[in-house]
């Protein structure tokens, strides 16, 4: 039975534009406080969003959406802006190319949260990805 919903294409589609992210992040970094530049980031990215929202006639009533919606995009906010001021500060201060891959590690804590929180089952393939990830980033910080 073939499970693919069409999300492959998506995340790939994320794995690249995070790529031109590290990229583009690091050569905008240069010689700027890493906050301001996470702050100017946002702002560009509110812009965008609502520009498709828009385009696409996507809007909803605010009201309308329920309060664990709210609640838990709430918290994927401050946790995307704690990431954000993180990953800026480390661009600023390593290679593009180790803070890019350790920042992947996300994957690993995001299979174990997903476990614990989300009732999602672990697989060999999870299991043997989330552990190479692993080792390459310690490889990667270590190295």
């Amino acid at each position: 039975m073939d499970t693919r919903s069409g999300w492959e294409l998506y995340a790939l589609g994320a794995a690249f534009f995070a790529g031109l992210t590290a990229l583009f992040g690091k050569l905008g970094v240069a010689g700027l406080n890493s906050n301001m530049a996470t702050l100017i980031r946002t702002v560009v990215i509110i812009a965008v969003v609502a520009a498709i929202i828009w385009s696409r006639n996507e809007w909803v009533n605010p009201a309308s959406i329920p309060r664990h919606a709210w609640i838990f995009l709430a918290l994927s906010g401050v946790a995307t802006g704690l990431s954000w001021l993180c990953y800026y500060r480390a661009l600023q201060l390593g290679p593009v190319s180790r803070v890019a891959a350790v920042d992947k590690l996300s994957v690993a804590f995001a299979i174990v949260l997903g476990l614990a929180f989300a009732g999602e089952a672990l697989s060999w393939p999870v299991a043997i990805g989330g552990l190479l990830i692993t080792a390459g980033s310690i490889i990667m910080i270590a190295f």
